[in-house]
């Protein structure tokens, strides 16, 4: 995570290594130094009963990384077969683009990279969901 910028509105919420964080009443700016922090954005995060799809399950267990509620190493093999069953369904090439760039962001311990890049499928795997009713 060296190098991490987070970018907060007035009164916006981020979980850092398990403590909940807070912004004032103004915009701020916190550059993350530390490696291996665990981060995870408040407003983007998947409650559990709202991870019922491929995509969301798999974004919910990359974000339980993060909140470090998971272990990271245990984490990984299952992570990255997740991500392989992903791109079983999602073929097109922007799509591969990003579960690739997932699967590469995991295997480097980079789980912020990789939710963000799940995050991107979540527009197309609703637009499949809701064509397949």
């Amino acid at each position: 995570m060296s190098g991490l910028i987070l970018k907060l509105s007035p009164k916006e919420r981020v979980l850092i290594n398990g403590a909940v964080i807070e912004n004032g009443d103004r915009r701020s700016r916190l550059a993350i130094v530390t490696p291996d922090a665990n981060i995870l954005r408040l407003r983007d995060a998947i409650h559990p009963e709202d991870a019922k799809t491929p995509v969301r399950r798999v974004c919910y267990a990359v974000q339980l990384v993060l909140s470090g509620d998971t272990d990271k190493v245990e984490a990984r093999q299952q992570l990255l077969r997740s991500i392989e069953e992903l791109s079983q369904v999602f073929v097109d090439a922007d799509s591969r683009k990003h579960l690739d760039i997932a699967s590469h962001a995991l295997v480097q311990d980079d789980h912020y990279k990789c939710l963000k890049a799940l995050r991107a499928l979540l527009p197309r795997e609703e637009r499949l969901l809701a064509a397949s009713h």
